[in-house]
């Protein structure tokens, strides 16, 4: 199995202690077995016994380093009302639950969604690159791993070999799927997805979309159609719609949030690609500007590596 590192932030974000919440989830990590190290914190937050004004500064500079933008920065350093001479423990601690605090909690836990809708429809969008069909056979596994049935309809008929990579992962993680033809009406195809998952009595349709268009005002308006045309055979459907973002986009990621939450409604984040160069820290001001809770992360390349969103272990092993 690949090591799993979460280099989120290489000033701020405590990569190394991320790497043990990140293995913690797996039943059988490869670095645990081989003996590997205890993560270290981060030494800025490590090493300082006492604050001083210096390090007021040089706080405010990893976490802008991390990610996490001037408004979100100028925002927790307001809030923990730093002051020279205080225990450094103290004011780690107070960081540590306004981060928290930032990253926004679901108002219904998947199992209360999964016990109120049958079936349970989740529509998946995201620009191409940010690894929403990927993202998607991964959360296929998540979900069928727990027990459930799973249909994945191919909604995204636009780019070509999506549909065959998403019938891929339908195969490799042995669930229903649903497709048209390359450049069928991706509303037909979700409407027929929605029907079929209901017929079949499915507990989770996971919907692909397309990740682009001629233009970013007709990508939202395609968007737009097939969650009004799934409406026809579940008039609650889509129940969740989760924007997968890139975590190597850094601020970026918070524009285009900004721009699905706008046209969509959102109602959670999923972020990938948090094992390589993300820093990831965006994930704070996505969640504290648009209210939006992160779902799930991806931390590596195997169908396993995405994993539910902690913010209280993630917050904890960014400080250390």
């Amino acid at each position: 199995m690949m090591s799993l590192y979460l280099t989120i932030g290489a000033a701020v974000l405590g990569a190394g202690a991320l790497v043990g919440w990140v293995i913690s989830k797996k039943k059988k990590p490869a670095a645990a077995a081989a003996g590997a190290p205890a993560p270290k914190a981060n030494p800025f937050f490590s090493k300082i016994k006492k604050l001083h004004a210096e390090d007021v500064s040089k706080l405010e500079e990893v976490l802008l380093e991390g990610d996490l933008g001037a408004a979100t920065t100028d925002y927790l350093l307001s809030q923990i009302k730093v002051a020279s001479g205080e225990s450094f423990e103290k004011t780690k601690e107070s960081l540590g639950h306004e981060m928290v605090a930032l990253l926004k909690t679901p108002d219904r836990s998947l199992d209360t969604l999964l016990e109120q809708n049958h079936p349970l429809v989740i529509s998946i969008v995201g620009i191409n690159g940010a690894g929403k069909t990927t993202t998607i056979g991964k959360l296929a596994n998540y979900f069928k791993s727990s027990g459930k049935k799973v249909l994945l309809g191919a909604g995204d008929t636009f780019r070509a070999g999506a549909i065959a990579q998403l019938k891929t992962w339908a195969d490799r993680v042995g669930v229903d799927f649903v497709t048209g033809r390359e450049g069928a009406d991706p509303g037909a195809v979700a409407f027929d997805s929605v029907a079929a998952g209901k017929a079949r009595g499915m507990d989770v349709v996971l919907l692909d979309t397309a990740g682009r268009l001629h233009t970013k005002s007709n990508l939202m308006e395609e968007l737009k159609k097939i969650h009004k045309v799934v409406k026809k055979v579940i008039p609650e459907a889509p129940h969740e719609t989760w924007l997968v973002l890139d975590g190597t986009l850094g601020q970026n990621s918070l524009n285009q949030a900004k721009e699905f939450q706008q046209s969509l409604g959102l109602t959670g984040l999923v972020v990938t690609k948090l094992d390589g160069t993300a820093k990831g820290g965006a994930i704070f001001p996505v969640s504290r500007e648009l209210s939006l809770p992160v779902r799930f992360v991806g931390v590596g390349e195997a169908v396993e590596d995405l994993i539910p969103f902690e913010p209280e272990k993630f917050v904890q092993a960014i400080l250390g």
